[in-house]
């Protein structure tokens, strides 16, 4: 059954103020346009709610035994809107989102930094996991976005690419292999490498790359975080495959990254949302400055 929302609320104006004048600039309307509104909902119940005369306006017996009903159903939708616009402001207040480690540790304090200036007031959580469990965030709308890696699909997210970084060997800079141009994976076999456990992305793009060859490596350590891997570096416990990107961060000084060939690997980073999910005004905003941020250092 259609429910006349407009015409209750003209109604329980009128009701209350006692004139068709007061109940027009109440709810800001033209007197025909209530007067209207009046008539359409006394049509569609087929009974005469208000008596007028040319003094006063008076509820008819069908007026006072509705009068109590539509104050109900006009206050709880009133509760509810005003609710529901609380939860708006409370989430236009925050954003959530999930950030890859190596990325949340150097660049996205950058363009936090940036999207403070310009949003000021605004909280932010940052979840600095995985891959995957970011993926499992950004399903689960714990996360309005998340900037990860990008190879794969998942049928609910939407994929926006923000930069391609290939795969480079890190060691100390009084290595054998820190004054090569590049070095190939067949020089690696004998050389103790350090890689990251299988739930991370990371893991996975090198080893779909590699395929049988990856046995013949010798991968002495597993840690679960590549910032761990990078500090087994720094004290020549081995070396490591890790993203460009992260010679980038702090704590590499002492390191050097050689390119890495045959095969050559590389990552696409970018922003996931939940596919048919608008995000709130400053989560689009911080989206917006991050892919200018890339951009601008791609």
């Amino acid at each position: 059954m259609r429910i006349d929302f407009p015409g209750l609320q003209a109604f329980l104006s009128i009701a209350e103020r006692g004139s068709f004048s007061r109940a027009a600039a109440h709810l800001n309307l033209s007197q025909t346009a209530l007067s209207h509104r009046i008539k359409k909902l006394e049509e569609d119940l087929g009974f005469q709610l208000l008596a007028r005369t040319t003094r006063q306006v008076a509820l008819t017996p069908a007026g006072l035994e509705l009068l109590p009903t539509a104050r109900r159903m006009i206050g709880e939708l009133s509760d509810s809107i005003d609710l529901l616009r609380a939860r708006g402001r409370k989430r236009q207040e925050h954003i959530a989102l999930g950030c890859l480690p190596t990325i949340a540790a150097y660049h996205l304090p950058r363009v936090l930094k940036q999207f403070t200036v310009l949003h000021p007031g605004i909280s932010i959580k940052i979840h600095d996991n995985s891959a995957g469990e970011i993926a499992t965030l950004v399903q689960s709308g714990q996360a309005e976005f998340g900037i990860t890696i990008t190879a794969t699909n998942i049928w609910d997210l939407a994929v926006t690419p923000l930069i391609k970084e290939r795969f480079v060997l890190l060691c100390t800079k009084d290595h054998v292999f820190a004054q090569r141009k590049f070095v190939a994976w067949s020089h690696l076999e004998d050389t103790p490498l350090i890689r990251i456990s299988p739930q991370a992305g990371n893991r996975a793009l090198i080893d779909d790359a590699l395929g049988h060859r990856r046995d013949t490596l010798n991968w002495r350590y597993e840690v679960q975080h590549l910032q761990t891997a990078v500090g087994m570096v720094f004290e020549k416990l081995g070396i490591a495959v890790v993203p460009s990107i992260a010679v980038a961060t702090q704590g590499t000084a002492g390191l050097v990254a050689v390119p890495l060939r045959n095969p050559s690997v590389s990552r696409t980073v970018g922003i996931i949302v939940k596919r048919g999910q608008p995000v709130s005004k400053p989560a689009q905003a911080l989206i917006d400055l991050t892919r200018k941020y890339f951009q601008a250092v791609g």
